[in-house]
């Protein structure tokens, strides 16, 4: 199976950037391709793990083409459209790529071409052997939640910390954290943040043994706090987001 993990390196090392895109822009374009999808499935009801598929599928991809090969909003509709497949929530391309134009401007518009079903249907297969027919993707909503199970304590503080934990996920899609770590080393993160800021400290935990310093340390090894708090640094920047009415799209 492909490995779908990068380091810093590989990450400000990308395609775009060997093409002359700077890596805010590509960071930027990362960003609003993401925040795309999400808005796209939004107003066609499709479902947390279908969107959040798509903005993987999205990512990888451009760990190996540039954004001025491939712009951004056609590679999301292909990555939305072929995740609606795998998840079993199937949309027709035509309907997405109808709600793709009420949601842009003319001028992004134009990137789909004279034919966007077309486009569509052609950047599909290119898709597919970009991302090695790997389809099936975790992520980290199914891990936030069998680790809320076993944590003890209040129970309305704990439900806090979970939809923040949520949120934060949500938001981490527009980042590069997909391509770093495994989605239940994301989850883990992330708790631990939406923890510090909604002041729920987690003391105690079913099926706690001596050896266990974290309730994290039963389901994932050698985390350390430095690689935490690099993961929070990231999900930091985007920690005001939690104010933008996107979010709820996806709980």
């Amino acid at each position: 199976m492909p490995y779908w993990y990068y380091d810093r390196k590989d990450l400000q090392n990308t395609p775009s950037f060997r093409d002359g895109i700077p890596n805010d822009t590509e960071n930027r374009y990362r960003k609003e391709g993401a925040r795309f999808i999400i808005d796209t499935g939004s107003k066609m009801d499709l479902g947390y793990n279908t969107v959040a598929t798509g903005v993987v599928y999205f990512h990888r991809f451009y760990m190996f083409h540039s954004f001025r090969t491939f712009p951004r909003y056609i590679t999301a509709c292909c990555c939305l459209f072929l995740a609606g497949k795998v998840e079993e929530t199937p949309k027709k391309c035509k309907d997405i790529i109808k709600v793709a134009k009420s949601l842009l401007n003319e001028h992004k518009f134009s990137t789909f071409g004279e034919d966007p079903k077309e486009e569509v249907m052609t950047l599909e297969r290119i898709l597919l052997q970009t991302i090695k027919f790997d389809l099936q993707v975790e992520h980290p909503y199914g891990y936030l939640l069998k680790y809320a199970k076993c944590l003890k304590g209040d129970k309305t503080k704990l439900q806090k910390m979970v939809q923040m934990a949520w949120t934060f996920v949500n938001d981490s899609l527009c980042t590069t954290l997909c391509l770093q770590w495994e989605p239940e080393v994301i989850a883990v993160a992330l708790m631990f943040l939406a923890g510090k800021l909604s002041k729920f400290e987690v003391v105690d935990w079913n099926g706690r043994t001596p050896k266990h310093t974290a309730w994290w340390d039963m389901f994932v090894e050698d985390i350390t706090m430095e690689l935490l708090e690099d993961i929070c640094h990231q999900a930091n920047v985007i920690a005001d987001s939690m104010q933008y009415p996107g979010n709820a799209s996806l709980r």
